[in-house]
Parts: structure tokens; C-alpha cells; sequence
């Protein structure tokens, strides 16, 4: 593996010389109009002042977008993150050049040598935060010690599949030699394999993010010997059959073209019958595939179709040995967003074995 690999980062905006710019008081009518016109607001006194504007872009969006169903608000979503991505903030020496900032310690990993250029205002919310997860550690009910999740990688934030993946490992009674985990993200299956005494795991990642961050939080532990990574599509390099293969893919259809997190989160139409096709090689004969999903789109009514339940309905390489759900806590209390659906919302572990 490539430890010197390209990781993403948010790309840098050259400052530009005339620039419009806002602060907490300016009319905001004009602001947005420049906005919505495709141009970009610069930020240039308090940090607050741009937080402020993102919730004037939120206020003009609910007046002119509907924001009830499932597919509203992704589209209020999608719309929310091309307008707010258009204010900027200005970074100098690695700090942002604004009153009151936070000091995110990304800056100056990312930015060595780029002392001079701007930002979007999201981005730098999204680097703030990613930093202070990083710095301070997540805490997951399935493991022992906390994750450090780096920048760009997706981590858990509700738990229920990752407690049904932990009670299905406490009952498996197959061999623990060699399992594989097909995008490894922020490592919490590779970890949990690991607890549950596999001795070998070769996890991938076709986000260069989730490599490096896993590589540098196993350090030189007996973690770094018993989680062997690559970074690739999908199965990566490993070629060798193995007993177990685990696949915590995205539960929802593209709806747009997909990029950074958006993999994480939304799937193609061709990512499970090229995973089917691949995992059919790669599982020894008494293997078990292990896939965790959601109904999460069916009951959103994003799709009809059931990925997982449209391959073993086809036939030929997998047939289902048993399948496991669990119930969806409600949603938090401090939301604002009409989650309806998680009345019925259930996260779903899917052992298949060869047809």
C-alpha cells in the first residue's frame, strides 16, 4: 500500500481580487441574489457573520422549495450545498482569516506549503468538525477503545446495524481464519472481526482517506498485523478465497453523480451485480456473505427495488441462509427535518451463502 497516496481534501479557491463581501447587518436581499446568481460572498470579518448567512440561505430556501417528503429534502439538500458552497472564507498561513475562527489542525496537514487562498464556508464547517472528532475520539457501543475518524471518511452515527452485526459474530460458530471487509471506511466491521477473534482481515477502499486514517490509528499494533488494507474498488487486490466476506455498502440509489461522501452514502446501478459477481470468487465453498442494508429507500419510496433481495430472487450464485432486522430508534428529539418514515425503519443483516 501507498502511504503517500493523494488523500481528498476540499480544493483550494484562488482569492480573487474583487470580491463581494458580507457581514451580519449588510441588506441581505442583494447577498442572495448574488448567490443565486452563481457568483460567490466572501467572508471577511467574523466567523459568525457566515453562519449567519447559511441559515438566510436556509430561510430562502424553505420559501421557495417543498421540504416534506423523502426525495424533497434531498433535493432541499442538494440545492442547500450548491448555494451555501458559494460563501467563502479566506485561509492565511494556515489560519482563517476571519474574527473568532476555530483552529482546525487540517489546515496545516493539508496546506503545507499554500499559505494564500479561500475556501467554501461548508467545507470549513465540515473540516471544524472533522477535527474535533479526530482530535477527541467516537465513542461506538461495539467496540472498546474510541475511533479517531480521519477527515473524508465516513463514521456511524446510530448503531442498531453495527449491535446486529456484533450479536450475529457472538453466535458464528464457521472458521476465523481470513475474513474480508469491502469498504472498510472508518474500520468499525474490521474492528468488531477483530474482537470476535478472526485472525486475518483484508479490508479495501476505494476512498484513499479511509486507508490513511485507518493505517495511521492501527500505528504499529498488533492491529496493523491483523488488518491488512489496500486501496481499490470494491475487492481491491485480494484475490484468495476466504470463509467470511462483509459488505456494509450504501443504502441509498444515486440520485445525482456521486463524489467524496456521497459514495458512502448513495450506491450506482452497477455496484451489486459487480460486488455479486466478485464475491462468488472470492467465498469458499462453506463461506458466508454477510451484507448489511436497510429498508431505508423502500419505505422512503426513493426505489422499488431491493438489491440484495433482487439477486437472490435471480439466482445462481447465492441463495439466503437467514436474515436478521432490527428497529430503527426514533429520531432525535432536536431534529428539524419530518422523519416519518423511521416508524418503520429497519436495518437489515442478510447471510447468504453459494446457490
Amino acid at each position: 500500500m501507498n502511504v503517500d497516496m493523494k488523500i481528498n481534501t476540499p480544493s483550494p479557491i484562488a482569492v480573487a481580487v474583487k470580491q463581494k463581501t458580507f457581514q451580519k447587518g449588510d441588506e441581505i436581499k442583494p447577498i442572495i441574489d448574488e448567490l443565486f446568481s452563481g457568483k460567490n460572498v466572501l467572508i471577511d470579518a467574523f466567523y459568525s457573520d457566515g453562519i449567519f448567512l447559511l441559515k438566510e440561505i436556509h430561510k430562502y430556501l424553505k420559501r421557495k422549495l417543498p421540504n416534506s417528503t423523502f426525495k424533497e429534502q434531498q433535493e432541499y439538500r442538494n440545492a442547500y450545498h450548491d448555494f451555501s458552497n458559494r460563501v467563502l472564507l479566506e485561509v492565511k498561513d494556515q489560519k482563517l482569516r476571519v474574527k473568532k475562527g476555530p483552529a482546525i489542525g487540517w489546515l496545516e496537514k493539508f496546506y503545507p506549503e499554500n499559505n494564500h487562498f479561500m475556501l467554501p464556508f461548508p467545507q470549513i464547517q465540515g473540516l471544524n468538525s472533522a477535527w474535533q472528532w479526530y482530535e477527541n475520539g467516537v465513542k461506538i457501543p461495539v467496540l472498546r477503545d474510541k475511533l479517531r475518524p480521519y477527515y473524508g471518511t465516513y463514521f456511524p452515527t446510530r448503531f442498531e446495524h453495527l449491535i446486529l452485526f456484533d450479536n450475529w459474530l457472538k453466535h458464528y460458530k464457521g472458521p476465523k481464519k481470513s475474513a474480508i471487509d469491502v469498504g472498510v471506511g472508518c474500520g468499525v466491521l474490521s474492528l468488531q472481526l477483530v474482537l470476535h477473534s478472526f485472525q486475518k482481515i483484508f479490508a479495501t477502499d476505494i476512498n484513499p482517506n479511509a486507508i490513511v486514517g485507518m493505517k495511521e490509528y492501527m500505528g504499529t499494533t498488533k492491529l496493523s498485523r491483523k488488518i491488512e488494507l489496500d486501496m481499490g474498488h470494491l475487492f481491491g487486490k485480494w484475490e484468495k478465497q476466504t470463509e467470511l466476506i462483509v459488505f456494509n455498502p450504501p443504502w441509498l440509489p444515486a440520485t445525482r453523480n456521486l463524489d467524496g461522501l456521497d459514495e458512502a452514502m448513495n450506491y450506482g446501478p452497477n455496484l451489486f451485480p459487480e460486488f455479486f459477481k466478485e464475491a462468488k470468487k472470492r467465498l469458499l465453498p462453506d463461506g458466508k456473505l454477510v451484507l448489511i442494508f436497510s429498508n431505508l429507500a423502500l419505505i422512503t419510496k426513493v426505489t422499488t427495488e431491493h438489491p440484495i433481495a433482487n439477486e437472490i430472487a435471480k439466482g445462481g450464485r447465492f441463495k439466503l441462509e437467514k436474515r436478521y432486522t432490527k428497529k430503527v430508534s426514533a429520531a432525535s428529539s432536536k431534529t428539524k427535518r419530518d422523519q416519518y418514515w423511521r416508524a418503520t425503519e429497519e436495518v437489515e443483516l442478510w447471510v447468504l451463502i453459494h446457490d
